[in-house]
């Protein structure tokens, strides 16, 4: 968790309410200690920066979801878009 907290330049105290609030969940190790992945620590250095904006932490959270939710909507848009040859694009009205 100290390692996890140094390199996204948070606290331990701040990882930790991110659980809270839903916006990552650390594996653990046999021995009971939090294993963050890559994806996570960005999310994590995302919701801080948001927070020291002066962003509220639980708004931050719900924040960054809604942005990965949003970049995975546009990733599946493309992929159906690309799978379906001879189709056009939609006008813009």
């Amino acid at each position: 968790m100290g390692r996890a907290a140094e390199m996204t330049g948070t606290t331990a105290g701040f990882l930790r309410a991110l659980g809270e609030h839903g916006l990552i969940t650390p594996l653990r190790s046999e021995g009971g200690h939090r294993r963050f992945s890559r994806y996570q620590l960005r999310i994590a250095m995302r919701a801080r920066d948001l927070v020291d904006q002066g962003t509220a932490i639980d708004a931050a959270c719900r924040i960054v979801i809604l942005e990965d939710q949003l970049e995975e909507a546009l990733r599946i848009n493309e992929q159906l878009r690309r799978s379906q040859p001879g189709q056009e694009p939609a006008a813009d009205t």
